[in-house]
C-alpha cells in the first residue's frame, strides 16, 4: 500500500498537491501528517521515513521505493497507473497541461512568498503588489486557455480533473483566503468549481480539525 507523508493540511502547499495526486490515483493509501516547524521539526525530519528527502514533504513510500516533490510523485503515479488518470490524452492538451504544470511548479514566486496558504483564513481583502497582480493575470490567462480550447468536458481547466488542477489547486486556495481581484468569469467559474471539489473541501476539513498554528502562516498578505 502506498503511504504519503504530508505537512499540516492548513499551510502545506506541496503537500495538498501531493495527497490529491495519490486521491487521483485511485490506489489504496495510507496518509501520515506531521507538523512542520515545530520544535521537533529539525530531528523528525532527519530521521525515519523524511529523512531521505531531507525533511521534505509531501513524502511518499511505494513499499520501500521513496518519492518526494509533488511533481515527481504525480509523475511516479502517473506511471504506475498506466498514464489514464492525470494528463489529457489528446497530444495538443497534454502539452499545454505539462507546461501549465511546470510553469506553476517553478514560478509565480511573488505570489508564494506574499500569500502563503492558509486553508483556515480569510483576510481582508488588500491591494495586491503589482508583482503579485502580474502573477495572478499570467494564471487567468492561462486558466483561460486551457478552459477555452479544452474544457468542453467538464468544470476543470482540461474538462475532467487531472494533474494541472492539482499543480494549481494552492493557488485558488490563495485567492479564495486573501480575496484576489478575478476578473475574468471564467476564472471565477474554475475557482467555484475547484472549492466545490469533494477532495478540496475534505482537505479543508482535515485542516479544520488541525491544533497546529505556526505564525509565519497567520499574519495575513505581505504585499511590501
Amino acid at each position: 500500500m502506498l503511504r504519503i507523508i504530508i505537512g499540516n493540511k492548513a499551510y502545506s502547499s506541496w503537500s495538498l498537491r501531493g495527497w490529491l495526486a495519490v486521491k487521483q490515483s485511485g490506489l489504496p493509501h495510507e496518509e501520515v501528517v506531521v507538523s512542520m516547524f515545530d520544535n521537533a521539526w529539525p530531528a523528525r525530519k532527519a530521521q525515519g521515513d523524511l529523512s531521505v528527502s531531507a525533511g521534505k514533504v509531501p513524502t511518499l513510500w511505494d513499499g520501500g521505493v521513496p518519492v518526494w516533490d509533488s511533481l515527481a510523485i504525480l509523475d511516479y503515479l502517473n506511471d504506475i497507473t498506466g498514464g489514464t488518470r492525470f494528463w489529457p490524452q489528446d497530444k495538443a492538451a497534454r502539452a499545454l497541461a505539462r507546461s501549465m504544470a511546470a510553469e506553476m511548479h517553478s514560478g509565480y514566486m511573488p505570489l508564494r512568498k506574499a500569500c502563503p496558504m492558509n486553508v483556515r483564513r480569510i483576510f481582508p481583502a488588500q491591494s495586491p503588489s503589482a508583482a503579485v497582480q502580474e502573477n495572478i493575470a499570467r494564471i487567468v490567462a492561462l486558466w483561460e486557455q486551457a478552459r477555452s480550447r479544452f474544457g468542453a468536458g467538464g468544470p476543470y481547466l482540461f474538462g475532467t480533473f487531472g494533474a494541472a488542477d492539482i499543480l494549481f489547486a494552492p493557488v485558488v486556495f490563495r485567492i479564495q483566503g486573501y480575496q484576489l481581484p478575478i476578473a475574468s468569469a471564467i476564472a471565477r467559474d474554475y475557482v467555484d468549481a475547484m472549492l466545490t471539489h469533494p477532495w478540496m473541501t475534505e482537505w479543508v476539513e482535515g485542516a479544520k480539525a488541525e491544533s497546529w498554528v505556526l505564525d509565519q502562516y497567520e499574519g495575513g498578505p505581505d504585499y511590501s
